[in-house]
């Protein structure tokens, strides 16, 4: 019984894998998209999204039904349940992939600041190795790992703080840069709001190993935790 709960809940760590490389593949496409004008490669990141979001809702829904059928407790169910809020996460990560994609399409022909894509630029890189890492903590349960993306949730919020306010300023600057300022501003939002799923993900993290839920962004009180 033992070894075919073990054989579910191996399956649910390699669902949850495929998921999460898929939707930092989709964040990868789109802001790369995004940076390079490149329309095409912007719809594939749109039409792709149906994949993610079946996959979440596949893995959702095995999770229930582990759940319900075999009635897993403490350490099993933690893992469970983790997996089931960090999938969340993932899919919630992927929509953001995808508004950033439809900005590609929206903003094409518009007057662009190269100063302000190379902010995005710089943030895109800064989220596609911490999408990387936070998956990476998550197979092998790492706390300490996870308890540092706070910090570097903050490097990207300064990123994208400092881009929303060049873009408004940009706009009392330059006003025919009205339109793409706005969907700057909307990029820099859904790449900051990445950066804040990544670290939920990383307090799924430490949950699981310690069972208690706290905010990484507004906390450090585990930078002294012991394993």
């Amino acid at each position: 019984m033992r070894v075919a709960f073990d054989k579910e809940l191996n399956e649910l760590n390699r669902s949850f894998s495929q998921l999460g490389n898929l939707v930092n593949e989709a964040i990868y496409k789109s802001i790369k998209a995004f940076i390079n004008h490149d329309k095409k490669l912007a719809k594939e990141v749109i039409e792709n999204d149906d994949r993610v979001n079946q996959l979440e809702v596949e893995l959702e829904g095995k999770c229930i039904e582990i759940i319900a059928l075999q009635q897993p407790v403490t350490a099993d169910l933690r893992t469970i349940i983790t997996i089931l809020k960090a999938s969340a996460d993932l899919e919630r990560m992927g929509d953001h992939a995808v508004n950033i994609a439809k900005a590609t399409i929206r903003i094409k022909g518009s007057k662009r600041s190269e100063e302000i894509e190379g902010m995005i630029a710089e943030a895109g890189e800064k989220i596609k190795v911490m999408g990387q890492d936070v998956l990476q903590a998550f197979v092998e349960m790492d706390t300490k790992a996870a308890l540092h993306f706070d910090e570097r949730d903050d490097e990207i919020d300064e990123i994208t703080d400092n881009l929303k306010r060049k873009s408004v300023k940009r706009v009392v600057d330059d006003p025919e840069l009205a339109f793409g300022a706005t969907d700057y501003t909307l990029v820099g939002s859904s790449i900051e709001r990445i950066g804040d799923y990544i670290t939920n993900i990383a307090e799924w993290i430490v949950y699981h190993e310690t069972g208690k839920i706290k905010e990484l962004n507004i906390s450090h009180d585990y930078e002294n935790f012991e394993e």
